[in-house]
């Protein structure tokens, strides 16, 4: 479009022909000769995809197009995608999935109440039917807030026991994840951005990120097996 222009407007210059003219000797469209770009500055969008990449490394483009319109991004998902695309953002799922940006180291909790952690268990009844565990550890004082049992524990259940949790004391700054599905659900995110909670994720594949809840189901493994 841009070397029509200005091929037109060289013509212009040299024959002084109209530019209704050329364009009809040219075969070009005016309407494409004509057009100038009023597009928006792109920056500040691709400074908050690279921040939203960072905080939810499992997430892919449609998931990130996702967030940036619940927080009033007016631009659509193919601006979203070529600049995803443009940043190296994509997700390679080869073997794991990962993302190509440095991860924020997590900072020591220097209270109560200031950082939790949350993790999963797993095992089996005697009639080998699984069930899972939730744990959600004070990573300060180390006291296990909250053990949730069931035979499914999905994204919902984490923000209902969560809510439980915040009637009776305060709720924390930040809770350290890991990069399951359910603590990438968008119940779980929609619940920390109304309640102010800032969910920090684990490298995938190192869950000494999270030291603290693995320890902790650790012993309970050997105290309850």
């Amino acid at each position: 479009m841009e070397q029509r222009r200005t091929i037109v407007t060289e013509m212009q210059g040299a024959a002084g022909h109209s530019e209704r003219a050329l364009c009809r000797w040219l075969g070009f469209h005016r309407s494409g000769v004509r057009y100038r770009f009023r597009g928006r500055e792109e920056g500040p969008l691709r400074a908050r995809l690279r921040e939203l990449a960072i905080e939810h490394p499992r997430w892919g483009s449609p998931m990130l197009t996702w967030r940036l319109r619940t927080e009033g991004w007016p631009d659509n998902h193919k601006r979203i995608r070529r600049l995803y695309r443009a940043e190296g953002l994509a997700v390679r799922r080869r073997r794991r999935k990962r993302v190509s940006v440095p991860r924020v180291p997590i900072v020591p909790a220097t209270k109560p109440n200031e950082r939790w952690a949350m993790d999963f268990m797993r095992d089996t009844l005697r009639g080998n039917r699984a069930f899972r565990m939730l744990n959600i550890l004070d990573t300060y004082t180390r006291e296990c807030v909250a053990m949730e049992v069931d035979v499914s524990l999905g994204g919902d259940r984490v923000v209902r026991v969560l809510e439980r949790l915040g009637a009776g004391r305060p709720l924390p700054q930040r809770i350290v994840v890991d990069n399951g599905p359910e603590f990438h659900s968008k119940a779980l995110d929609a619940w920390a951005r109304t309640r102010g909670v800032q969910l920090q994720f684990i490298r995938p594949g190192k869950p000494v990120d999270n030291a603290y809840i693995e320890a902790f189901s650790s012993r309970v493994r050997d105290e309850c097996a």
